[in-house]
């Protein structure tokens, strides 16, 4: 069975955010509430906006439409976020399966503006943007004294299976 280049990456990413979703659902409001200097704010408004901006990016495709887009305000509860974040994951993974050219344009409509990205460029967007909000997470969660998990790629690869080291014995 032949999957797309982007499958490891966009597991990886779905999986990541979870683990995240785990360690914050058992926090206090309080810790839900703090912030770090040079992050995008405190952790549940960082984790809601990387579960919205998600289905924002979504939207370039058709299943995007269908899930219909998430608000700003008010912000959602953990668990509503575990939930939305459990049917973005689904929508990106029929997206990788849908095998669209890289190269089509994705073009976005604003106001007096239109902006073209091929969608490879797109879903590049999507890796990079939830790695970087997911740090600033782990960023806030080390500053309270709180162990972030592990969610790096090969922390990924070994709890799913995608990577194995072998002992080689000498010669």
């Amino acid at each position: 069975m032949t999957g797309s280049m982007l499958d490891d990456a966009f597991a990886h990413h779905i999986w990541a955010t979870e683990r995240l979703i785990d360690t914050c659902e058992a926090l206090d409001p309080q810790q839900l509430d703090a912030g770090a200097p040079g992050t995008y704010g405190t952790i549940h408004r960082t984790l809601h906006h990387l579960v919205e901006s998600d289905r924002w990016y979504l939207h370039f495709h058709e299943l995007g439409e269908q899930l219909g887009a998430i608000e700003e305000e008010p912000p959602l509860s953990m668990p509503a976020l575990r939930a939305e974040w459990s049917r973005n994951g689904e929508a990106w993974i029929h997206v990788l399966a849908d095998q669209t050219d890289p190269e089509a344009d994705s073009p976005e409509r604003g106001d007096g503006w239109l902006f073209h990205a091929p969608v490879a460029f797109r879903l590049a967007q999507v890796i990079h943007h939830g790695t970087d909000h997911r740090s600033q997470v782990c960023t806030i969660l080390s500053t309270l004294g709180i162990e972030p998990p592990e969610i790096h790629v090969w922390a990924y690869g070994e709890a799913t299976g995608r990577t194995r080291t072998e002992t080689l014995t000498p010669a």
